[in-house]
């Protein structure tokens, strides 16, 4: 995967989330016509946030997502947005989502931050912040 380094007002950041989380009672209800329109949904939820996804896949009874976010959305925020949204629209979609499940999702998911940076990538980082602000790296370090 290639990095793509996104700039914010204040600095630069390349966050991800590895997020997991389940149907109530994990019940495989998440195939089909409902696989699909999860897709839709969880795209469409990405772009109005303005996060992408890396990777999305549904089974029938849990949802994997590798996202990246910006740096003011927390994991719980991330994960929240997401179930929140897709919920509500599914079970007005498919009102069989409705009768078997009192609620859609289950309270919990899973997240892990994802992706690395070398120590000298963070390094490098630090020095050119240092090159632009006039000071000397010897002053940070000494």
């Amino acid at each position: 995967m290639t990095r793509r380094v996104r700039q914010f007002s204040g600095g630069e950041c390349d966050l991800a989330l590895h997020v997991v989380w389940c149907p109530k009672y994990r019940r495989p209800v998440l195939d089909g016509l409902v696989a699909e329109r999860l897709d839709e949904l969880m795209r469409a939820k990405a772009d109005e946030r303005g996060w992408e996804i890396i990777e999305l896949e549904v089974m029938p009874d849990h949802v994997h997502l590798f996202v990246k976010h910006d740096p003011k959305s927390s994991a719980s925020h991330v994960a929240n947005q997401f179930k929140g949204f897709t919920s509500h629209a599914l079970r007005e979609e498919f009102p069989h989502l409705k009768s078997r499940m009192p609620t859609l999702w289950s309270s919990s998911y899973f997240a892990a931050s994802a992706g690395s940076l070398s120590a000298a990538a963070v390094e490098k980082y630090i020095d050119t912040q240092w090159e632009g602000s006039g000071k000397k790296d010897t002053e940070v370090r000494g």
